[in-house]
């Protein structure tokens, strides 16, 4: 006699959101509020950053991820990003957000790689986000949601723009002649490479709702 296998429990409503970083935290909120979930950032819940040790994009997102649905017993979504440089050989890439150092802030980062382009020529400054984006239904999911995004432009030579954050005031997006902290924030949601990452998963968090 065949053993019925063991249905999966109805999905709750609720996912925390694997981020401190206020900046990702207001986006993908944004990004996320037609997945017919309600979106809790870790920090509200006292759960603190996990330690990024993957060698990849996919792999560090699955760590934030799996960290937070094992401390809130919850649902949960991260996503790890970064810049890639050609003429850096692809760096600083999964190290983006500590590029400068472990405590290094958004204005670090910039310095360190403003200097590391010095004097090389617009041509060769080409560069581009990478975002992977997951969900994982609870700390044993053995099936998450991955979605990526990929959005292509250039390093400026100066930061222009108060808005984003992270490299955005001199990442300059093709087409508009503005850096990505220059674009309204409903344009950069459209074009960016977390918005684009967070279509594709916000679509299958609503098959999976039923929403």
């Amino acid at each position: 006699m065949a053993v019925a296998s063991k249905a999966r429990p109805v999905m709750r409503r609720k996912l925390v959101l694997a981020s401190n970083n206020a900046g990702k935290v207001r986006e993908l909120q944004a990004l996320i509020s037609t997945s017919g979930f309600e979106i809790i950032p870790q920090g509200a819940l006292g759960i603190p950053e996990a330690e990024e040790t993957g060698a990849s994009f996919v792999e560090n997102a699955l760590i934030k991820a799996y960290h937070a649905a094992r401390h809130s017993g919850l649902p949960a979504i991260a996503d790890d990003s970064g810049l890639e440089v050609d003429a850096l050989g692809g760096e600083p890439g999964v190290h983006s957000a500590r590029y400068a150092g472990p405590a290094a802030s958004d204005d670090d980062n910039i310095d360190r790689l403003l200097a590391a382009l010095d004097g090389v020529e617009a041509g060769r400054r080409r560069a581009r986000f990478r975002c992977v984006m997951v969900f994982v239904r609870d700390a044993e999911d053995t099936d998450p949601l991955v979605a990526e995004g990929c959005w292509e432009g250039w390093i400026g030579e100066n930061r222009r723009g108060s808005g984003g954050f992270g490299y955005d005031p001199v990442f300059i997006v093709p087409g508009t002649g503005l850096s990505a902290a220059e674009l309204p924030p409903e344009d950069k949601n459209r074009l960016s490479h977390r918005g684009q990452a967070a279509a594709v998963l916000a679509s299958r968090l609503r098959a999976l709702t039923g929403g």
